[in-house]
């Protein structure tokens, strides 16, 4: 028998010692002694009926909890099955699935956009003839954040009704220049997977994500929520009271935020990410197409933090990178009606963090990820959630008082410009389409042609303004002026909630 030296035998055994300190090595503080109160106070705090969050850490879940309700007023609780809408954190997925295409040499993420969707159009024609997939997964596209918006979310668009719009925006700045969040770009990078691939977005992730992964509960497309079983219920504060909402209707731009998942199936997605796509011993995602996500495309800015060091923000294909205390983070998030997300990795670490919450009226989504990353890198207690509620409430209340002031303005009494009737009518936008305006009481109804199940009530101002109250109250509050010419009303602006869109349309009378 040969015999091993000494020094080999030594450091076998040190190096033995300290694999398993590292798996053995506790978790943090925070996380066994304070996390279930931490959690259950923000509950009250921000008005969450439910909270479900998970750890991974060196490759196996070591926190899957739940908190509180899946809906306001019922009994069933969240645990780590509770499947809630991820929202944009489906992005990461959407970008996944195109690279590992890339790494079955069925295409490169060099591609022109329309080597692969021949019906790809931008205002600019040489856009339309050099973008590339990549320009489709990195938000630099021209277009200012949720520029066109409005028109794809909860609406009766069919996915090609949303790319034949999509072509007729003129972007705010010049393509490549500026980093502008593009949704719908990432519902073009899902109709070129099933154009690679011969299968569907959605049955694509299913078949090469999904199912390899475990990820048993999760649902690729909006609709199927509605039949699932331990689910969240969306919920929104209107009014600072709590309540119930309708789930977003997505599938036109499912590409972009469409998945419902759990705390238990997103940590399979998080150990393959963290793992180099290896999941149970096998290699579920190429490590070169996780890579390849991670590579940084456009510069969204100078990211700073409120108590430790940050610099740099960039964006990949459906990740944020940051650096973060010597760190790497890599992280989305995802907000949509009801919901808001967030997913963070620390790959130096073996460290991922998934929030889920069922309100998309907090910043705890964030403020949990921050406290328990902390934990983890031994830096100091800050209570993110209690700094985050002061900038939150400063937010609602001065959004309140505006509001408030726009109702007083209706409140006077002041008659407008002309009769009511002058300004009932239909209006079109060229992109949109049209709205119609429909006398009633001492104010107008509004009917959308793209959103059959919104409406809005218009109140005089005085003038040439109506105060517009959305029947979805997501959309906001919002003064709408009119333009007269010669007597004749000849145009109006439309805007809703900074959360749905920044950008106002212009809807000329008929």
């Amino acid at each position: 028998m040969k015999r091993i030296p000494f020094f080999q035998t030594f450091l076998f055994l040190l190096i033995a010692h300290f694999a398993i300190a590292q798996a053995a090595a506790p978790l943090p503080a925070f996380v066994t002694d304070s996390l279930d109160s931490y959690v259950k106070l923000a509950l009250e705090r921000w008005q969450i009926p439910g909270v479900a969050v998970g750890i991974v850490k060196d490759g196996q879940l070591v926190v899957a909890k739940g908190y509180g309700l899946r809906e306001l007023g019922q009994a069933d609780k969240v645990d780590e099955n509770t499947l809630f809408m991820i929202a944009s954190n489906t992005k990461a997925f959407t970008a996944t699935a195109l690279a590992m295409l890339e790494q079955d040499s069925l295409c490169s993420l060099d591609d022109r956009v329309k080597r692969w969707l021949p019906e790809f159009r931008m205002k600019d024609p040489w856009v339309t003839d050099n973008a590339i997939l990549t320009d489709l997964l990195c938000h630099r596209m021209g277009l200012e954040t949720f520029q066109g918006d409005f028109m794809y979310f909860d609406s009766g668009l069919t996915s090609a009704q949303v790319v034949e719009k999509f072509g007729k925006i003129t972007p705010l700045y010049d393509f490549r220049t500026r980093w502008g969040y593009c949704n719908a770009a990432f519902l073009l990078a899902g109709e070129c997977i099933q154009r690679i691939s011969g299968d569907s977005w959605a049955a694509t992730l299913r078949k090469r994500i999904f199912e390899p992964l475990e990820m048993n509960r999760t649902l690729a497309l909006a609709t199927e929520i509605n039949g699932a079983t331990n689910r969240a219920s969306a919920h929104t504060i209107y009014d600072g009271k709590l309540m119930a909402i309708p789930y977003g209707e997505l599938d036109a731009i499912a590409p972009a935020g469409s998945i419902s998942s759990s705390i238990e199936d997103m940590s399979h997605w998080l150990i393959a990410q963290l793992g180099g796509g290896m999941y149970k011993g096998k290699e579920v995602i190429p490590a070169a197409a996780i890579s390849r996500t991670r590579q940084p495309q456009s510069i969204m800015g100078r990211r700073g933090h409120p108590f430790n060091t940050s610099h740099y923000g960039l964006y990949a294909m459906g990740w944020q990178l940051q650096d973060y205390e010597g760190k790497e983070i890599i992280s989305h998030t995802g907000g949509i009606d009801g919901f808001v997300t967030s997913v963070t990795l620390l790959p130096e670490e073996k460290l991922g963090v998934v929030v889920l919450t069922n309100t998309d009226q907090n910043y705890f989504y964030e403020a949990l990820k921050w406290e328990i990353v902390d934990a983890f890198l031994g830096l100091p207690y800050r209570d993110y959630s209690k700094a985050y509620f002061g900038y939150y409430q400063r937010n609602t209340e001065n959004e309140a008082q505006a509001i408030q002031a726009l109702r007083d303005s209706v409140a006077t009494g002041h008659e407008p410009s002309l009769p009511v009737k002058a300004y009932a009518g239909r209006y079109t936008n060229e992109i949109y389409g049209h709205i119609t305006l429909k006398p009633e009481g001492n104010g107008l109804t509004v009917t959308f042609e793209h959103h059959p199940k919104l409406s809005a009530r218009l109140e005089p101002m005085g003038g040439n303004r109506f105060l517009c109250t959305y029947s979805n109250p997501l959309y906001g509050v919002k003064a709408w002026p009119f333009e007269t010419e010669a007597g004749k009303v000849k145009r109006l602006t439309l805007t809703v909630n900074d959360f749905i869109e920044f950008t106002p349309y212009v809807f000329i009378k008929d």
